[in-house]
């Protein structure tokens, strides 16, 4: 006899990484290809000779720093295992029954069905825009008496695409004060859209929480520490579901850095968004259908030629993300990354059989 699981597990997919290959580019993945800056390199090196020891459960320190360098109280901020990690704990906080309702956009990211279901909530996924966008009117309408969050990924991850802060607001003044919005800002640091800062937005909204995290920009993705910021009620929610010491010691101490050298951080991610801009415009000019990105990857909508393209890409030595019967993702990596993409995806025989 087998130890008794929920049934429902049978029916979770697994969540998927982004494939690996030495010999490939990977282009597969959202990381950056930067690695760690300096100063975070040596607090890395540093922190782990300590390694012995328990980080703080707490992350009193980390927490402090975000709050000052974000103009909000500690009390406004919770430190979690990657920002997906505080999805999860999002939807424990929220649901309580199979009944209650999680709304996200769809195609986004691939953890909200996944964390919706292992929170043991029903998840009510909304179809994108024409123009692959989060459809904010129709999230707005399939809000029932039993939705009790909703995700709205901006920049959206994969597509790329985001809604400017008048767009956000007009969505927010529609949902019901009793519903939590969790506006999940991976991709901030890669945003160019004027104004558009979830936490602004939050200020005076207490039903709205914003994730970011220090995996992409900040060169920390191996590290896995995101943060939540919020009303107190919501922090002091979430740090009661916080699985203990989570947040390694190593994770704080490389984000404390990573915090103090950000104007680095800035220069690097104008680097990125040169390399986005030459990427999609020569994608464009190659007859491919390429949204504007604020992320740092760029979306091919191929729809069901979407597999065969990443075949294809793979055997030409790029790995990148395709989502079956939607689209490609491809990361934007080093210029010569990029180049290797290119002398693939707009070579005459590659863009007359899917561009």
């Amino acid at each position: 006899m087998t130890a008794r699981i929920r049934p429902d597990l049978a029916t979770i997919p697994a969540y998927v990484p982004g494939r690996s290959h030495p010999d490939a580019v990977k282009l597969a993945s959202n990381e950056t290809t930067f690695g760690p800056l300096p100063s975070a390199a040596k607090a890395i090196a540093a922190s782990a000779e300590q390694a012995n020891r328990y980080p703080d459960n707490q992350v009193t320190e980390l927490r402090t720093a975000l709050a000052d360098f974000l103009g909000v109280s500690v009390a406004n901020v919770a430190v979690g295992c990657g920002s997906v990690a505080l999805c999860q704990e999002l939807v424990q906080i929220t649901c309580g029954a199979a009944t209650d309702e999680v709304v996200f956009a769809w195609r986004s990211f691939e953890a909200y069905p996944i964390v919706t279901q292992v929170g043991n909530a029903t998840a009510v996924p909304v179809p994108l825009t024409a123009d692959h966008r989060h459809d904010l009117d129709a999230m707005a309408e399939a809000i029932t008496e039993r939705t009790r969050l909703i995700f709205v990924c901006n920049p959206n991850n994969p597509t790329g695409t985001a809604h400017p802060r008048a767009a956000l607001e007009r969505f927010l003044d529609r949902v019901p004060p009793q519903v939590l919005v969790v506006l999940d800002e991976a991709y901030y640091e890669y945003l160019r859209l004027p104004s558009t800062d979830g936490i602004e937005i939050g200020r005076t909204r207490p039903n709205v929480v914003v994730l970011r995290t220090f995996s992409k920009a900040y060169g920390l993705a191996g590290l896995r520490v995101g943060y939540a910021v919020g009303d107190p009620e919501v922090i002091t929610a979430l740090l009661k579901v916080h699985i203990p010491f989570s947040v390694n010691r190593v994770a704080q101490a490389a984000a404390i850095a990573s915090l103090e050298a950000r104007g680095e951080l800035l220069d690097r991610t104008e680097v990125l968004i040169s390399e986005r801009t030459r990427v999609r415009e020569a994608l464009l000019a190659a007859g491919y259908e390429v949204p504007p990105s604020e992320a740092n990857f760029v979306w091919l909508p191929l729809g069901a030629r979407s597999l065969e393209f990443a075949e294809a890409s793979a055997a030409g030595g790029v790995l990148v993300r395709p989502f079956a019967g939607d689209g490609v993702r491809v990361t934007i990596g080093d210029p010569h990354e990029n180049d290797r993409f290119l002398a693939f995806a707009t070579a005459p025989e590659t863009a007359l059989r899917f561009g």
